[in-house]
């Protein structure tokens, strides 16, 4: 399994993973103490793609990260691989998933987030080998209160005249 993005909801991926008895790959700018202590390899983005079964991508959004996943990427990837993004829709080129999926490069896909959400690409909604979901990836009870804690801090914040700790731009 090749984790792409070693933060709290990846290095968790990673554990169930490991637990499974699978080796683990991962790719972020940090060592992770945790993942490696559990016995998982930090590796290039590159050597992530040739040695994964499945790729599991938990990447914040950022300019570096937007279109990651393109055609040159589902090409590096192990042929039959399976890819799933729970991380940011913009990360991939829904596109060139597409291509990679019916050319038979990859054997399956997961999505929980969509490159134009709410718009999902037509055809992954037609492919047999495509799972949609409808972006509940934070359907638990922890990530709701945390949501609603954030929003209440946010409100707070904004009414006495300050920053909002997470203002959306």
């Amino acid at each position: 399994m090749g984790i792409v993005g070693a933060g709290r909801i990846g290095t968790r991926v990673g554990e169930i993973g490991l637990a499974f008895g699978m080796e683990v790959l991962y790719f972020d700018k940090k060592p992770s103490e945790r993942l490696e202590g559990l016995g998982a390899k930090r590796v290039g983005f590159e050597e992530l793609l040739r040695g994964s079964d499945v790729v599991s991508v938990h990447l914040p959004l950022t300019p570096e990260t937007r279109g990651l996943f393109d055609a040159r990427a589902f090409e590096k990837m192990k042929p039959g691989a399976i890819f799933v993004n729970t991380a940011r829709g913009k990360v991939v080129d829904e596109e060139a998933l597409v291509r990679a999926l019916k050319g038979g490069r990859l054997s399956a896909a997961g999505l929980d987030v969509y490159e134009n959400e709410p718009e999902v690409h037509p055809e992954l909604l037609s492919l047999p080998n495509v799972v949609l979901l409808p972006h509940i990836g934070s359907a638990t009870r922890e990530a709701r209160e945390a949501m609603a804690l954030a929003v209440a801090e946010n409100v707070i914040a904004f009414s006495r005249g300050e920053e909002p700790p997470n203002r959306v731009v």
